[in-house]
């Protein structure tokens, strides 16, 4: 059985920056695609940050030069470092990962509070 398991949330200070990580685990097929996205309260869950097979990344307008996606193959581990965070950043990030077959994944959440 696949899961992914999310870590690094907490609450930081406007300016500040955290560190999430994602652990994969159990039997996934080729992977196509790993990514974070974010779910504030009262709003729909949006893409923040995305990885492809091939390296290409893809961010979302509002987290760019602001965030960084990577990740560590050997370990099943998925990363996004978030600088000079906003309160506009406070959500629940979810991991997700797809395969080739286009079967989905999707973590627990964690969350990240923004907030002087």
């Amino acid at each position: 059985q696949v899961q992914l398991v999310e870590s690094g949330g907490g609450l930081v200070r406007p300016g500040g920056s955290l560190r999430l990580s994602c652990a994969a685990s159990g039997n996934i097929l080729r992977i196509y695609s790993m990514g974070w996205y974010r779910q504030a309260p009262g709003k729909e869950r949006e893409l923040v940050a995305q990885i492809f097979e091939s390296g290409t990344r893809k961010y979302a307008d509002s987290v760019k030069d602001r965030f960084t996606i990577s990740r560590e193959n050997a370990k099943m581990m998925l990363n996004l470092q978030m600088n000079s965070l906003k309160p506009e950043d406070t959500a629940v990030y979810y991991c997700k990962i797809v395969d080739y077959t286009a079967r989905t994944y999707w973590g627990i959440g964690t969350l990240v509070t923004v907030s002087s």
